[in-house]
C-alpha cells in the first residue's frame, strides 16, 4: 500500500492566533545541505547541456561567411549550395551517435563531436584565410564532418536531459533545444566584439568554442546525481519553479542578443552580458530556495493557487500506467500482448512507421516547413548580398526569433489546460507564418523592413518545429523508439537542403544578367530583386502545401491526444484509490 503523500496545506500549515483569530505562517525548513546540494547538481546537467546546445547550432552561421568561401574557392552559387548540403547532409548520419553510446560513455560522445567540428571548421577556416589550399572535394568532407558533429552534440544532450530529468524530458528538452537557435546570433555578436571586419572568424569561433565548452561541461557530464523515481509534490514544485526561471532567463537572453544586434553601445560589453545571462541558470534552485524559506506567505498563495498544475509528459504517462496496472491489476488497452493491434502513440517499428499515413503527412509537413526555413537561412548570406543588406543582422534575427519559436514549442505543456490544443495542432499554427512571410518577400523584398520581418516570421515557425518535432515524433509513435524515428523523419532536411537548395541557385545564377553581374573565377554574384523573386514564390506555395498536410495531420491525431488525455484521468484516479487517506 502506497504512503499517502502530502500536499502543499501539509508543508506549510497556517496556525491560528487566540487574539486576533489571523493566520500566522511559519518558515519550512530548509532540506539538509547535501540534499540541496544533489539537486543543484542535476540543474548542472541541464545548464551543462544549454551551453552546450548554445554553442553548438553552427550550421545556422553559415550565411554569414558563405559569399567570402564562396569567393576564395571560385566556386558558383550551386557547388557553394553542395557544401550547405554537406553540412545538412550529417544529419543523415546521425543514427551512428546512438551506436556509439552503446560501446562508449557519454563524455567520450561529447568529445568526439567536439574533435569533429574543431577539424571540419578548423579546416575549413584554414582554407579561408588562404593558409592551405585544398580541393572542392575535401573542403565538401570537411563540411559533412562538421554537419556530422553537430548531431553527436545534440545526441549528447538529448541523453543528458533523459537520464537526469526523467519526469519532466519533455520541458528539459524544448528549453536546451532552444538554445540551439541562439548559436548564430551568439556568434555575431562575438564576431563583432573581436574583429568585425573579418567574416572568417566565424569558422575559428565555430571550431575553438564548442571544444572549450565541452571542457567546461565535463564536471555535470561526469556528475551522477542520485534520482528520485518518483518524487513526491514538493520535488515537483521545485523543479516547475526553477524551469520557469530557466526560460525566464531564456528570453531575456534572447532579448538581449536581438537588442545588442542594432545596439550602438560596446559590441564587448554586450558580450560580455550574454555570457552572464548564459551562467546565471546554475543560480535558479538557489533562487528557489531562497523563496521558499524567506517569502513562506507568497509561496504558499502561490502553491495553492497553482495546486491544479501537474508536470506530466507522455513518456511519464506511460511509465506511470504500467505502474498503476501492476499494482490495481487493471490491464489497459494498449499492453503489449499477442495479436495486438498497434495503435499511434503505441512503439512503432521501421516497416510499421513508413506504412503510416500519419507520418507522411507529418513528413511532408517538416519537409514543406521546417526544412524550407532552414535552406532560407543558409541562403541569408546571398540573398542580403543581392539586396544590398547587411547579412550579420539578418543572420542575427533569423537566429533570435528561431530561439523564440523553439521556446514556445514547451507551449502545450504549459497552457494545456487554458487551450485544449494538441502539439499537432500547435504544429499546424506554427506552420502558418512561413507562407505569410514568403508573400511579403515576393511582394516587397527590397525593403529593409519586410526583409527583416519576413526573416523574423521564418526564423519563428522554424524554430518552433524543429524543437516540438522530438515530442510530436515521441507522442505518435512511441517515446523508446523516438531516437530511431525521429532521424527517420529529419531524413528530409539533407533531401530538402539540397532539392530547394539547388533550385535557388539555378534561378539565382539565371537571373544575372551582364548588367548586374560580377564574375570572379567561376564565382557569379547576381544583384538585384529578380535573383530571388522566383524562389521565394516557389517555396512560399511549398509552404502553403506543408500547412494542409499539417491540418489533416491534426484532425488524423485528435482522437490520440484524446485518449492519451483520457488514460491520464484513469491514472489519476487509480492513484487516488491507492491512497488509503
Amino acid at each position: 500500500m502506497r504512503p499517502r503523500i502530502r500536499d502543499a496545506s501539509d508543508k506549510l500549515r497556517p496556525n491560528r492566533d487566540d487574539d486576533h483569530g489571523e493566520a500566522k505562517f511559519h518558515r519550512k525548513h530548509l532540506p539538509p545541505l547535501r540534499t540541496m546540494f544533489g539537486r543543484w547538481r542535476k540543474w548542472t546537467v541541464l545548464v551543462a547541456a544549454i551551453w552546450i546546445q548554445a554553442s553548438t547550432g553552427t550550421n545556422f552561421d553559415f550565411s554569414a561567411y558563405s559569399s567570402h568561401l564562396k569567393s576564395v574557392l571560385g566556386i558558383s552559387q550551386v557547388r557553394l549550395n553542395y557544401l550547405a548540403v554537406a553540412s545538412d547532409l550529417g544529419k543523415a548520419f546521425g543514427w551512428s551517435s546512438g551506436i556509439a553510446l552503446g560501446y562508449f560513455p557519454l563524455s567520450v560522445v561529447l568529445f568526439a563531436a567536439a574533435a569533429m567540428g574543431f577539424v571540419g571548421y578548423g579546416v575549413q577556416w584554414l582554407v579561408i584565410t588562404n593558409i592551405i589550399t585544398l580541393p572542392y572535394s575535401l573542403v565538401f568532407l570537411c563540411c559533412l564532418l562538421a554537419g556530422l558533429s553537430i548531431c553527436w552534440f545534440n545526441t549528447a544532450c538529448f541523453i543528458l536531459c533523459i537520464r537526469h530529468f526523467p519526469n519532466n524530458r519533455a520541458l528539459a528538452l524544448s528549453l536546451t533545444v532552444s538554445f540551439n537557435g541562439i548559436s548564430a546570433a551568439l556568434y555575431s555578436l562575438a564576431f563583432n566584439a573581436i574583429n568585425p571586419l573579418s567574416s572568417n572568424l566565424y569558422l575559428l569561433l565555430n571550431s575553438l568554442v564548442p571544444l572549450v565548452v565541452s571542457f567546461a561541461a565535463l564536471y555535470p557530464v561526469l556528475a551522477k546525481p542520485s534520482l528520485d523515481p518518483t518524487p513526491d509534490s514538493e520535488s515537483r514544485r521545485h523543479d516547475s519553479h526553477v524551469f520557469t526561471i530557466l526560460n525566464v532567463l531564456a528570453v531575456m537572453t534572447s532579448f538581449h542578443l536581438l537588442l545588442s544586434s542594432s545596439s550602438t553601445s560596446s559590441a564587448r560589453l554586450n558580450f560580455l552580458g550574454a555570457i552572464i545571462l548564459l551562467v546565471f541558470p546554475l543560480c535558479a534552485p538557489v533562487i528557489v530556495y531562497a523563496r521558499d524559506y524567506f517569502l513562506p506567505v507568497i509561496n504558499h498563495r502561490l502553491n495553492h493557487d497553482n495546486s491544479g498544475y501537474v508536470m506530466l509528459n507522455v513518456d511519464e504517462l506511460k511509465s506511470q500506467k504500467a505502474f498503476v496496472s501492476s499494482n490495481t491489476g487493471y490491464e489497459h488497452m494498449g499492453t503489449a500482448k499477442e495479436g495486438y493491434i498497434v495503435r499511434l502513440g503505441d512503439e512503432h517499428s521501421f516497416r510499421l512507421l513508413i506504412s503510416r499515413l500519419e507520418f507522411w503527412l507529418y513528413y511532408i509537413a517538416y519537409f514543406c516547413g521546417g526544412t524550407i526555413g532552414l535552406v532560407y537561412s543558409n541562403n541569408l548570406g546571398q540573398i542580403a548580398q543581392s539586396l544590398g543588406q547587411n547579412s550579420t543582422i539578418l543572420v542575427t534575427i533569423y537566429s533570435s526569433f528561431s530561439f523564440f519559436g523553439r521556446l514556445l514549442s514547451a507551449a502545450p505543456d504549459f497552457m494545456h489546460k487554458r487551450f485544449r490544443l494538441t502539439r499537432s495542432g500547435w504544429f499546424a499554427i506554427a506552420l502558418l507564418p512561413t507562407p505569410i512571410a514568403f508573400i511579403l518577400l515576393a511582394v516587397s523584398s527590397s525593403q529593409q523592413t519586410v526583409l527583416q520581418t519576413a526573416t523574423a516570421l521564418i526564423g519563428l515557425s522554424s524554430g518552433f518545429i524543429f524543437a516540438a518535432a522530438v515530442s510530436i515524433t515521441s507522442d505518435l509513435f512511441g517515446p523508446n523508439s523516438v531516437g530511431v524515428n525521429h532521424n527517420i523523419l529529419i531524413t528530409n532536411i539533407p533531401i530538402g537542403s539540397l532539392l530547394y537548395g539547388y533550385v535557388a541557385a539555378s534561378i539565382y545564377e539565371s537571373n544575372a544578367s551582364p548588367e548586374i553581374t560580377l564574375i570572379v573565377s567561376d564565382s557569379i554574384v547576381c544583384i538585384g530583386r529578380d535573383c530571388y523573386f522566383k524562389t521565394f514564390v516557389f517555396w512560399g506555395c511549398l509552404s502553403i502545401l506543408g500547412v494542409v498536410s499539417s491540418l489533416l495531420l491534426y484532425i488524423r491525431t485528435k482522437p490520440v491526444y484524446h485518449r492519451l488525455e483520457q488514460e491520464q484521468v484513469s491514472i489519476t484516479t487509480s492513484y487516488k484509490d491507492l491512497d488509503p487517506l
